[in-house]
């Protein structure tokens, strides 16, 4: 049994900064299962802020947490200041922890959540007003397109447990990931257009998760699909209620590691390339 932590700071940091960090404990991700034999994670951790003034050095709050336990990796956005904003710090955390040493044998399946009452508010708007400039704005819809695509091309079966709101790229995440759980009070939206800015990304991965009724109503009106509605759509794979949230996750959890590795990434391979073909080149 295994435990591997990757948001903690370098001893690099620790050192500039003269203070000693350390992450909360996360709660068991499998509650019937103890802790033991905690090690870190070698390798490049996601970069982390600081925040400097003339006589100190203060480390900013991690944005995710991460442990990995019998070959499942459960990621945890973690900043509720922001309702979990897929900020450009954040996006580039996720991608390094979804990342890293996937090509692991025992490594089988990876989870993701959201501390709180929202899963992801999407984007932080705070990054795309004018005053930094388009270049900026670029790496941020970059970073946001190689996060997706990294979802994807993530050689084993990335779920996204939703409970309360995932909203614009925060809805873009949950359509992208292979399988999606939330809770009965979850909704889901692409309300960009009434902040003046449409949904035109989170828009790219709705339109392959849903009809394209009920995709343009997303996109044109703002108005969330409750979860029952998101589940008739497809843009989720299952609803329950709070209190069965960690049985149906093990559940799910228990059935994909049960099986071969090798056989499930070959199968996501094909899953996600054949569905970009025309019916006869893909049979």
């Amino acid at each position: 049994m295994k435990i591997c932590t990757m948001s903690n700071p370098t001893r690099m940091s620790v050192a500039v900064c003269k203070h000693m960090f350390m992450l909360k404990p996360l709660a068991p991700l499998f509650h019937r299962a103890p802790f033991a034999n905690v090690s870190r994670i070698r390798g490049t951790p996601p970069k982390r802020n600081f925040t400097h003034s003339h006589t100190s050095c203060v480390l900013a709050e991690p944005l995710t947490k991460t442990i990995q336990l019998d070959g499942v990796r459960k990621i945890v956005m973690c900043n509720q200041k922001t309702r979990n904003a897929l900020s450009l710090q954040m996006m580039e955390d996720l991608i390094s922890n979804i990342t890293f040493n996937q090509d692991d044998p025992g490594l089988r399946c990876i989870v993701l959540y959201g501390e709180g009452k929202v899963f992801s508010a999407g984007h932080n708007l705070k990054e795309l007003t004018t005053k930094d400039g388009v270049e900026y704005h670029n790496q941020v819809f970059a970073t946001c397109t190689k996060l997706m695509l990294g979802i994807m091309q993530c050689p084993v079966p990335v779920i996204a447990v939703v409970q309360g709101l995932a909203a614009a790229a925060g809805c873009q995440l949950v359509a992208t990931c292979d399988i999606a759980i939330c809770t009965e009070n979850s909704t889901f939206s692409t309300p960009g257009a009434n902040f003046g800015i449409f949904c035109s990304t989170p828009g790219i991965a709705v339109c392959r998760a849903v009809p394209r009724k009920t995709a343009a109503q997303m996109l044109f009106t703002g108005i969330p699909l409750t979860a029952s509605e998101a589940l008739q759509a497809g843009l989720v794979s299952k609803v329950v209620s709070q209190e069965n949230l960690d049985d149906e996750v093990q559940r799910i959890l228990d059935a994909i590691t049960n099986k071969s590795r090798s056989v499930l990434e070959l199968g996501k391979k094909f899953l996600y390339e054949q569905m970009e073909m025309d019916i006869k080149t893909a049979y």
